[in-house]
């Protein structure tokens, strides 16, 4: 996510899966190596298929909780409730931001650190993202080597951001040691009808090689980064990297809810996967 994210939460989970190889399945002791996969495969998936009120797959995500504003202002509170993240029963994971009895906000942000950290392939989510003033949904990567390596030099890839002030527009992204915060490596892509991109689901995704970014909109290739994008400073971006969900309220960027804005608001993810594109 954009400005201060230097800030995000340092999670006390392990970091044992963070050596995954690049479009490994979540590490697990004992299991054998994997067959090389044809360019083209579906080589990770997560469906949220399961009960409704059930949690996301344990074994890939991790709730990360807290409040603090998040290094961007923020005014959430990430919990770990079933009522802000959880199945529908119909094959979404559900994100809900609620404004709470006591004028507060909570929803969730979730992420596959140290059990899958993916190096290169298509990255894709089919989103519904939510709409209204100061909400702030992103489907977004961070570099395998946080906190060791500090952000922004681990690196950030946002494949989807909107700030719902701009209904029409998402955002792409890349962060990198000298082009961080509001200096990030930034696209941003128009619905091609002008239509709010809360009304359906999109597929939001990068095509992700060494050296190389390439980010879409329902297979509409729109900005591809490249190291001679960044003005002679590192590029970060050819290491593992996990991925993050989350749903915002309010911060630098998106601004803070209004009158107009309406609670609650929900992102869904139908599915996130990872292609192989070698």
């Amino acid at each position: 996510m954009r400005a201060a994210r230097s800030t995000w939460r340092l999670v006390a989970i392990t970091l044992a899966g963070a050596a995954a190889t690049a479009l490994g399945v979540a590490p697990t002791l004992g299991t054998a190596t994997t067959a090389q996969a044809a360019t083209g495969d579906v080589v990770w998936s997560q469906d949220f298929d399961g009960a409704v009120g059930s949690a996301p797959d344990r074994s890939v995500w991790t709730n990360e909780t807290g409040s603090g504003g998040w290094g961007n202002n923020e005014l959430e509170t990430y919990t770990d409730s079933r009522s802000n993240s959880a199945l529908d029963g119909q094959g979404n994971l559900v994100i809900t931001a609620k404004r709470e009895a006591d004028g507060s906000y909570t929803s969730a942000r979730l992420t596959t650190q140290g059990k899958y950290t993916p190096q290169y392939g298509r990255v894709e989510a089919r989103i519904q993202i939510p709409r209204g003033q100061g909400i702030w949904p992103a489907f977004w990567m961070l570099g395998a080597d946080l906190p060791q390596s500090g952000w922004p030099g681990a690196g950030e890839i946002d494949v989807m951001e909107n700030v719902g002030n701009e209904p029409a527009t998402v955002h792409g992204t890349v962060h990198g040691p000298g082009y961080s915060g509001g200096q990030g490596i930034s696209t941003p892509y128009q619905h091609p009808q002008g239509w709010s991109f809360a009304d359906t689901f999109h597929t939001f995704a990068v095509d992700w090689k060494p050296g190389s970014i390439t980010w879409s909109v329902d297979g509409v290739a729109y900005r591809t980064v490249t190291p001679a994008d960044t003005n002679g400073n590192p590029w970060v971006f050819d290491k593992p990297f996990f991925i993050v969900l989350n749903l915002a309220v309010g911060g630098n960027w998106p601004g803070y809810p209004d009158a107009s804005t309406t609670f609650p608001q929900q992102m869904k993810v139908d599915y996130v996967r990872v292609i192989d594109n070698s």
